[in-house]
C-alpha cells in the first residue's frame, strides 16, 4: 500500500518540472492523479508515461486563471471518482522586469487568482467527503526580499491566503499548507541557471553545497498530502537548502 493509496489528487502545472515530479511520485504512492496544465501535448505525455508504469493518471488541458476551466475540471473528476482528496496548486508563471500594470495583472491573475480558484472549487467537494489536503506552492520570493516585484507579490499573497484558509477550513478537516522552494533545477529555471554568474550567485546564497531538484520539493509535498500530516495545517514548509536562514 502506498502513502496515498486510493486518494484522488489534482496537480496543476504537471506537464514539467516540480508538478511532473509530484505527479509521478504521487502515482507511485497509489494516488489517482489528475494532471492539469496548459501545455496540452506535454501533460498528455506525462499521463501516458505514468499509465505505462502501472499508475493511474488522467490529463486535462487546464488554464488555472479561467474559472470555467476549474468548474469543468471538478465536475469531470467528481463524475468519475466522486471525490477530490488532494489539491496541489503548483502552476505559476514568472514575471518580466517591465513595471507595467498589464504585467502585474497577468502575473497576479495566474499565480494568485489561479490558486484562489482552485481552492474555491475543491473546498465544497472536500467538505462533502469530510476533509482533504490542499498544498499551495509559493516560493522563497514570498518570504524574503528580492526577485521581480509582480512575482514576489503573487507568492506573498499565496502565503497569506494559505494561512487564512487553513484557519477557515480547519473545522471541516481540510488542511491547507504552503511550500516555499528555493532555487530548483526545472525547465522554468534552465535558461537562468545556464548563466554562470547567476548560477554561482544562487549557489553562494544556498548553504547546502548544491541546488535543489524537482524531487526535493515533491517529497515535501507528498508528506503534506498524506495522512502522515493529519495534524499539520497552516504551516509553511521551506525547501531551499538553507537560503532563507543564511
Amino acid at each position: 500500500m502506498g502513502r496515498l493509496a486510493g486518494k484522488v489528487a489534482i496537480i496543476t502545472g504537471s506537464a514539467s518540472g516540480q508538478g511532473k515530479a509530484e505527479a509521478i511520485l504521487f502515482a507511485k504512492e497509489g494516488a489517482k492523479v489528475i494532471l492539469a496544465d496548459i501545455q496540452k501535448q506535454k501533460v498528455y505525455k506525462v499521463a501516458e508515461d505514468i499509465q505505462k508504469n502501472g499508475g493511474e493518471a488522467i490529463a486535462y488541458f487546464h488554464d488555472i486563471s479561467i474559472e470555467e476551466h476549474w468548474s469543468n475540471l471538478i465536475r469531470a473528476i467528481c463524475k468519475k471518482y466522486g471525490k477530490v482528496d488532494i489539491l496541489i496548486n503548483n502552476a505559476s508563471t514568472p514575471a518580466s522586469h517591465d513595471d507595467l500594470i498589464e504585467e502585474w495583472r497577468r502575473v497576479l491573475n495566474i499565480n494568485m487568482i489561479g490558486t484562489f480558484l482552485g481552492m474555491k472549487y475543491v473546498v465544497p467537494v472536500m467538505k462533502e467527503i469530510g476533509g482533504g489536503s490542499i498544498i499551495n506552492i509559493s516560493s522563497v520570493a514570498g518570504l524574503i526580499a528580492g526577485g521581480v516585484n509582480p512575482y514576489t507579490a503573487s507568492k506573498g499573497a499565496i502565503r497569506a491566503i494559505s494561512r487564512s484558509a487553513a484557519v477557515e477550513y480547519a473545522k471541516y478537516q481540510i488542511r491547507v499548507n504552503s511550500v516555499y522552494p528555493g532555487m530548483i533545477h526545472t525547465p522554468m529555471t534552465e535558461d537562468l541557471l545556464a548563466n554562470e554568474g547567476i548560477r554561482k550567485h544562487f549557489e553562494s546564497v544556498t548553504p547546502l553545497p548544491f541546488l535543489g531538484e524537482s524531487n526535493d520539493v515533491a517529497y515535501g509535498v507528498l508528506y503534506l498530502a498524506s495522512d502522515e500530516s493529519r495534524f499539520t495545517t497552516g504551516t509553511e514548509l521551506v525547501i531551499d537548502g538553507g537560503w532563507t536562514s543564511h
